[in-house]
């Protein structure tokens, strides 16, 4: 191991590693200055970043505990949550689709998959990408991540009606969509996705920090979204106890939150808004590997 922070050029920016000096044994990846994601190298199953821990969550209920599962990763990062998945629930399938190679292949480098790990990666643009996946995987995919960024936004053309369609049949009866939804003052952005995704699934739930929520500040928002009843008795304890604790917006107060918010179309989609410089910006700080 190098003294010094690794660091390489892709498509997004300059990438790096960084030692997380608060949570020994993790790294966080950070991408022309914005944190992408956070890995536990000792432990795969803590997750750190707020938004992932919601995310994580859907793993957990999504089936009875170790159950091997059928996963889908629309974006890699530093893949965090595809190496949770190989954590805890043990011979599960998983896919994953990430645009720039060159930055899973610095990850990687840096941070390898634990061993035994079924994790197949995929690279392109993820709605390219999805008409090419398997036809066996149609109607397996128990959980289908979506947390795609070109730097610190989302793409205009994976937030639409028509993108999502593709999306969803790879969903299996029980299956979750879990969607990391970036947006700031007013929410029109993610009032937009809500609405979007459950003009296509009848079970659609939010969670996110009740300033968030407010629309006082910029942050994420998780939606989860299936064919089948969410898991939503369990879920409000577990977010009440995480570190950052979260509030499941569903029901009638969901339908609230859209407040007759547009369906996205291919037509009518934007990329999510960009957050301030002083919101996720890092600057360069001396760090051992």
């Amino acid at each position: 191991m190098s003294d010094s922070t690794p660091e390489v050029q892709v498509g997004a920016g300059t990438a790096r590693l960084e030692n997380d000096r608060h949570d020994p044994g993790s790294v966080t990846l950070i991408v022309d200055g914005t944190p992408q994601s956070h890995v536990n190298t000792e432990d795969p199953s803590h997750l750190s970043f707020e938004y992932v821990r919601r995310i994580g969550h859907l793993i957990d209920l999504v089936a009875p505990d170790g159950e091997a599962i059928t996963a889908v990763h629309l974006g890699a990062g530093a893949l965090t949550l595809p190496r949770y998945v190989a954590a805890t629930r043990a011979e599960s399938r998983q896919q994953v689709v990430e645009l720039d190679r060159g930055l899973v292949d610095f990850v990687r480098e840096h941070v390898p998959f634990p061993r035994g790990a079924s994790i197949r990666l995929r690279y392109g643009d993820a709605r390219e990408v999805l008409g090419k996946l398997p036809d066996g995987l149609r109607g397996t995919v128990d959980i289908l991540v979506v947390d795609i960024f070109g730097g610190a936004r989302t793409p205009a053309h994976v937030t639409s009606v028509e993108f999502y369609g593709e999306a969803v049949r790879l969903l299996s009866p029980r299956g979750i969509l879990a969607v990391n939804v970036a947006d700031g003052a007013g929410l029109a952005f993610a009032r937009g996705q809500v609405a979007t995704v459950a003009s296509l699934l009848p079970h659609v739930a939010a969670m996110a920090d009740t300033s968030m929520l407010k629309g006082r500040r910029f942050g994420n928002i998780v939606l989860a979204a299936s064919r089948s009843e969410l898991p939503t008795g369990a879920l409000p304890r577990l977010l009440a106890g995480d570190p950052a604790p979260a509030k499941l917006v569903d029901g009638p107060e969901l339908r609230d939150f859209i407040a007759g918010a547009p369906v996205v179309t291919d037509a009518t989609a934007v990329p999510s808004p960009p957050p301030a410089r002083s919101v996720f910006q890092t600057g360069r700080k001396p760090s051992t590997w």
